[in-house]
């Protein structure tokens, strides 16, 4: 094995570390969105938010109208707040570095924004997509798919937008595109920045590969910043999204810019585990 397929073997070993870990995308087990006002949480049929491997009332957040939330929490619930006993906190969503955990037992929940919706994202250590995961099946490595693409800068910076999987318009940055031939044909992809202040690159994408061998909606993959008018694809890195693995996650979609006309054979293939 060469240094190039050993780096590549590395990258999988790591990404499957990640998957696969306790608080990995495996472990999702809910998403509950929540409404205006109190919101009750627990395993109790009574509850309007039903969690079912929280304590039967765990307790009430109160979704403010400026979109700030807090919770507080039942006496007898035994949850943490941050790995603390706490009775009342504010709920931080996943916009901040350290959005508000409240753990009860194996699970624990943090409030997402989607929108300007608010949800809660459950994860359980022992949650059956983690438990009886099938393993990753990936095309063989090929070190043809490391492609150095022009990179073309767009002044001033683009947006690049498309649809998630709950239905909603997301949009990004896209600083420039990427151009590239294969087998006499020409492509462009549009990477974006994933989030403000980012570095690397994200691309999302599908090809002639999805819905038949790949995922339907696409793949992701991030690239290090170009240098030099050149950036480098290494579509052996392609990976599945969450919404793969899970039913439980809010995952984008490839945008039409990002749709080539091309059979990508490399990187992660389709799941065939269960949901």
């Amino acid at each position: 094995m060469g240094d190039y397929e050993r780096s590549i073997e590395e990258w999988r070993a790591a990404r499957l570390a990640r998957l696969t870990a306790p608080d990995g995308w495996l472990s999702l087990a809910g998403l509950h969105w929540l409404e205006p006002g109190r919101n009750t949480v627990g395993s109790a049929a009574d509850n309007s938010i039903v969690v079912e491997r929280a304590p039967p009332h765990l307790g009430t957040i109160e979704l403010r109208e400026d979109g700030s939330a807090a919770i507080e929490l039942s006496s007898d619930s035994e949850a943490l707040i941050d790995g603390e006993v706490k009775t009342r906190a504010e709920l931080r969503d996943d916009r901040a570095p350290n959005p508000t955990n409240v753990s009860f037992g194996s699970a624990n929940f943090i409030v997402i924004d989607r929108g300007g919706r608010k949800a809660l994202r459950v994860r359980d250590a022992n949650a059956p997509t983690r438990k009886n995961f099938a393993g990753i099946e990936s095309f063989t490595i090929d070190p043809s798919w490391r492609i150095e693409a022009q990179w073309i800068p767009f002044d001033p910076p683009r947006t690049l937008k498309t649809m998630n999987v709950i239905g909603q318009l997301e949009s990004y940055p896209a600083p420039g595109k990427a151009v590239f031939e294969r087998d006499g044909n020409r492509y462009e992809l549009l990477p974006v920045l994933e989030t403000p202040g980012d570095e690397v690159l994200y691309l999302m994408f599908a090809d002639g590969t999805s819905g038949k061998e790949t995922y339907g909606a696409g793949r992701f993959l991030y690239t290090e910043p170009p240098r030099d008018g050149r950036i480098v694809i290494d579509f052996n890195k392609a990976y599945n999204p969450p919404c793969v693995f899970t039913a439980f996650a809010t995952c984008a979609l490839a945008p039409p810019e990002n749709r080539l006309n091309l059979r990508i054979a490399a990187g992660e293939k389709r799941y065939r585990g269960p949901l």
